[in-house]
This record gives C-alpha cells, structure tokens and sequence, in this order.
C-alpha cells in the first residue's frame, strides 16, 4: 500500500515544535503541585513525603530524558499509592513518558481511561489547559505512529486515538501566558496532527485486512474513508491499487473491480497526484493514464472520465469500462453480422497461416470438408481463357477500391469455362483440396453451377499472321 506518512510526519513535527511549551509547562506545573508550592484549587494532597519525593524524581528523570527510569519511578509511585489524589496527573505523566519512548501502544492504552473522564474535573487547577493539550497531543501523536507500517493496534487503541485526534481538533482554549499569534499558529499545526491522525487512523485497518487477504473490509474501509476525507489522493489511490490485487482473485466480480480501481487511480491523479507530497507526481499521472489505456485499448473516453472523477470521489454503481479484449469482440462481431463471409474466410486463414499448426489444420478438418458459401474478387484464370481455375482474392472491406488484390484462393473447376474470366467480385461453395503455406494458396474442388455472378468475356481470337492488328472486342456472355 502507498504511505502518506512523508507528509503527516512533517505536520507531525511542526505541531511538536508548536506545542513543545505546552508539555514542559504541564510537567512543570504538575511538578509545582507535587513540591507544594502551587496550591491546586480543591483540596487535593499528596500521602506524605515519601509519595512527594516519588514524584519529584520521576520529574527529574524526565527533564533528563531518562524515560525508562521515569517509568520505573511512576510505576513505583502507582504500587505505593495506587489511589493518589494525584493518580490522573500520574496517569498524564505514564502518557507522556511512554509518547517519549516510543512505546506508542502502551501511551495510548495509558490515556484510555483520562479520556472517558471529564478532563475539566480531571485537570482543575491553573495548568489545566496545558495538562489537557498536552495528553490530546501526545495521544495523538502516538495513535499516528501506531498506523505506520507494520504496525498492528488494536480496535480499542484506534479507537482512544480517533478520541483525542477528534478533541484535539475541536479544542481552542489558550494557555495562560500563550500569545495571541503564537496560540494561532500552534493550533493550527496540532490541527493539522489532528486530522492526518484521524486519516491514518481511518485506512490502517484497510492496511490489517490485506495482510490478511479480506478483499472486502479493505475495499470497504477505503470506501468509507473517501467518504469521509473526499480531498486525499492518497485514499483514492489506496483504494485503486486494492481493487486491483483483489480483482486478480476475485473472477466473477474482477470487471467491476478493474473498473472502479481505474476511477480511483484516475482520480488520485487528476486532484493531486503527488498523493499529498509523498510521491513523484508525473509518475502518478502517467500511471493512471497508461492503465487506462492498457486495459481499454485506447484513451478513447479519458478525458470524459478526468472529467467525472474530479467530480465524484467514488464510481457511480454500475460503472463499467470496457476492455480492449471486450471491444474488440465487439467489432468483430459487428464484422461477422455485416460480412459473415469474409469474416468466414478470415477465421480459416489465420488458422492455416499458423506456422505451427496450419498444416494439421487443413489436413485434421478443412480437407475434404463442406464450407459454408464465401465471397471473394477475381484476380485471373488460368488459363486466361476458358480458364479451367479461377485465383481468387478476399480482399478486407476497406480494401476492395486499393488496387489489385493478392490471390489467395485457386478455384479448380469441373469443366472450362467458355471464355475469360472478368474481375468482379463473386460468391461460391467449394471443398478444399490442397493446400501450401508457401507462398500461401488454398485449392477448393468447385461445380461452376455453385459460383454466383461470374461474368465470362468471350476470348479475342489471335489475328492471322500479317493480319492488321486490332478487331472486335468480344462480349460478355454466360460461363
């Protein structure tokens, strides 16, 4: 599947540079508390010194980066003091220290029950807007990372980040102490970390059900991401490549399937085939175009289809293109009911150019056999007059009017004709007799009762020796 986390790992990085203030003035107030010098507005207080003393040093891991000791420490602090005054302060520092680590699933597990609560009640005191941003944030962060590659969480930590993504969105309380300007351009960038989570967060389970080979959740997670974020290429273009893989094992529904993977790829293109900034844009558009025409035989109707998907992010029902392989059937069928006999003709004499297997055609089924009436040109007889053969072309359609056609044909007849052949085009029966690839002819045994509108031309006789050249031209008359 082709990954958009090039771009919502930088929005992921700016939002961290906008909003790194908010974490360290959590912790620091939270810190304050635990020390005693900020009275937090109701009456809550630590154990005694030595619950004050875990604390204080889980900080101090923290503020020197030692995340595993920190964790040890707020751990320790949890067995001691299970039921703290300050268990969901110590459960926001559990989310920030695992974030920090890199135990992704273990943060977001850690922040599932703070985020059931009321986090007003929850985080009551001066920082309590810090608090808030700062696990809306970090939950956020770490449900992205979990919806990387190769990674599997489960419902439930999906479901706890599309919590906080969602909140983090929605969320426009400044800090206390925050700029004006600087509150704005921080919200933005942790919006934008709210929605490239939420995306993520919508397809990853499209990702789990491919590796596991379920067609339809993945088309139908797809689906209802478009549905959902309409404006990302990349959801189309996801979608497009899984409709593909699963028409190739799917037979009896592999045509719709071609056909809406086509749409999306189409449609990835024609809205931004840079997939959000993490792929090669010109490579993306020649892509869709090249399928297109690969599997339709043509751009015929392209530009119309640009047209729809740029429109529409999903293929309407039905929707339906046709491949090359299903035109040409169709063609040839027009071609058949228009000129049944050529068409006749055309299917013997592939079968008996093959090099391969020509030869034990004619022998194995055309020697000897009734065919069907054909029509075809007269080139010549031999001889040229009172022919006792006629060679024959079957010329295409569109070349009867291109000059002299090539004989492909030698009609051997019961009895001579009574004088020249004339060219025309004629109808016949007849039964193969011979046949040689090289140079390609094909013999057929004919009655003259069984060819159709021949005309004969009576033969000139030769002038008499000194004779005047020239003399009457003779007349066309029955054969």
């Amino acid at each position: 599947m082709h990954h958009f986390y090039k771009t919502t790992m930088t929005a992921a990085a700016i939002a961290l540079f906008g909003a790194a203030f908010l974490a360290g003035t959590a912790q620091r107030a939270s810190a304050q508390a635990a020390g005693g010098t900020t009275a937090p507005q109701k009456e809550k207080k630590v154990k005694d010194q030595g619950e004050a003393d875990i604390w204080n040093e889980a900080n101090k891991d923290s503020a020197a980066k030692n995340f595993t000791k920190e964790i040890t420490d707020l751990d320790t602090w949890k067995q001691k003091y299970p039921d703290s005054d300050y268990k969901d302060v110590r459960a926001l520092l559990y989310v920030q220290a695992y974030t920090d680590s890199g135990q992704f699933g273990k943060a977001v597990d850690a922040a599932a029950e703070l985020l059931n609560k009321n986090l007003d009640q929850v985080f009551d005191d001066k920082g309590a807007v810090q608090s808030i941003l700062t696990l809306l944030y970090k939950t956020t962060a770490s449900a992205q990372q979990l919806c990387l590659p190769n990674q599997n969480p489960t419902p439930e930590q999906l479901a706890t980040g599309e919590k906080a993504a969602k909140m983090l969105m929605d969320f426009n309380r400044k800090p206390e102490g925050v700029a004006d300007a600087a509150w704005a351009s921080a919200r933005g960038d942790l919006q934008k970390l709210a929605k490239a989570t939420l995306m993520a967060i919508a397809v990853k389970p499209a990702e789990v059900a491919m590796a596991k080979s379920d067609c339809n959740t993945a088309v139908n997670v797809y689906t209802k991401a478009l549905g959902d974020f309409p404006d990302q290429s990349f959801i189309s273009y996801n979608l497009g490549r899984t409709l593909k893989t699963c028409a190739a094992s799917n037979p009896s529904q592999a045509a719709e399937m071609n056909s809406r993977a086509l749409y999306e790829f189409i449609r990835a293109a024609v809205i931004d085939p840079s997939l959000g900034g993490s792929a090669d844009a010109k490579k993306i558009s020649d892509y869709a175009d090249s399928a297109y025409k690969t599997y339709h035989g043509s751009d015929e109707g392209l530009t119309q289809l640009k047209e729809q998907a740029k429109a529409t992010p999903l293929a309407p029902a039905g929707f339906k293109i046709k491949t090359a392989t299903e035109i040409a059937n169709e063609q040839a069928e027009s071609f058949k009911a228009k000129y049944p006999e050529v068409a006749l003709w055309l299917g013997i004499k592939g079968q008996l150019a093959d090099q391969a297997t020509g030869t034990q055609y004619f022998e194995g089924q055309l020697k000897d056999a009734a065919v069907p009436e054909l029509k075809g040109t007269v080139v010549e007889g031999k001889p040229a007059c009172r022919s006792k053969e006629i060679l024959v072309a079957v010329p295409l359609p569109d070349q009867a009017s291109t000059g002299t056609p090539a004989a492909e044909i030698t009609l051997k007849l019961d009895a001579p004709l009574t004088g020249k052949p004339e060219p025309g085009q004629i109808t016949w029966k007849g039964v193969p007799s011979a046949f040689t690839q090289s140079p390609f002819m094909l013999t057929m045994d004919t009655e003259k009762a069984n060819i159709k509108d021949l005309k004969v031309s009576a033969c000139t006789a030769a002038p008499a020796r000194g004779a005047a050249r020239g003399g009457k031209k003779g007349t066309s008359k029955k054969k």
